[in-house]
């Protein structure tokens, strides 16, 4: 067992079996992935998790990969869970690369959606600087806060996912999301995984189409680090692939989790 120096991570279980792990993506929560958890719950036991500075999990200074990995395994800990499945998102899927490769003893199978072990150039700036913008004490609804958010970001359905991290409480509005912190250590975010030892384990990649994240050029180091890999491309996607086409996203997530 591991000596726990933070809080448990905020977590919802559903259905019973097999247990999966799944993990959200940058300025997310658990409920981002509730439509393959609701496909699994009738195979698997569905492990759903806040990870820090996100959601209702607690705050802290860092996002290092090893830290959030460890929050990971303390949560596999504490639900005397041995070895797991685990499928992450973007941010999510750096997350469950870093759990494989740090112990490889404890991941079953391994799926990352549309993000590569590497170091990307920090794009979500616009963003955190749009966030940090908006005036709190003057918002009366998301709708307002919408349109000062709409000076950093063009995107209506970006907004509208990002200000899921906007909450009311008794003194008014509030971040869920630790958005100072994920600020403060972005780089830490941006970077991708190293690891002297691969994860030899069973790992499926699943790339948008139209997405970016994952390119030709990630291939080496992603057959370095996961020898045993293999990739699904679904056409007609962005990097939220899993809920443009969910249909298709969940059939393969469920194929590879069978065989």
């Amino acid at each position: 067992m591991s000596e726990i120096s933070t809080p448990l991570l905020n977590f919802a279980i559903r259905g019973e079996g097999e247990p999966v792990l799944l993990i959200h993506g940058l300025f997310g929560s658990l409920e981002n992935l509730n439509m393959i958890a609701r496909e699994l719950e009738s195979h698997y036991q569905v492990i759903s998790v806040d990870v820090r500075n996100h959601g209702s999990s607690f705050h802290h200074e860092s996002m290092s990969y090893s830290d959030m990995a460890t929050d990971i395994f303390d949560l596999l800990d504490h639900l005397k869970i041995d070895k797991v499945s685990v499928l992450g998102h973007s941010m999510g899927g750096k997350i469950a690369m870093q759990c494989a490769l740090s112990k490889p003893e404890r991941i079953n199978k391994l799926i990352v959606a549309d993000i590569a072990p590497v170091l990307y150039p920090p794009h979500h700036n616009k963003i955190i600087t749009g966030l940090l913008s908006i005036d709190l004490t003057v918002i009366n609804n998301r709708q307002d806060a919408d349109k000062q958010l709409a000076k950093f970001v063009d995107e209506a359905g970006v907004r509208q996912f990002l200000l899921k991290n906007l909450v009311k409480g008794e003194q008014g509005f509030y971040w869920r999301a630790n958005i100072n912190a994920i600020e403060s250590d972005y780089q830490n975010i941006a970077k991708g995984q190293v690891s002297s030892s691969p994860f030899i384990g069973e790992t499926l990649f699943i790339k948008g189409g139209n997405s970016t994240y994952i390119l030709a050029e990630h291939r080496p180091v992603i057959t370095q680090l996961f020898p045993n890999s293999k990739g699904r491309i679904i056409q007609g996607t962005g990097h939220w692939l899993h809920a443009e086409k969910p249909a298709v996203f969940n059939k393969i997530v469920k194929d590879f989790l069978s065989k």
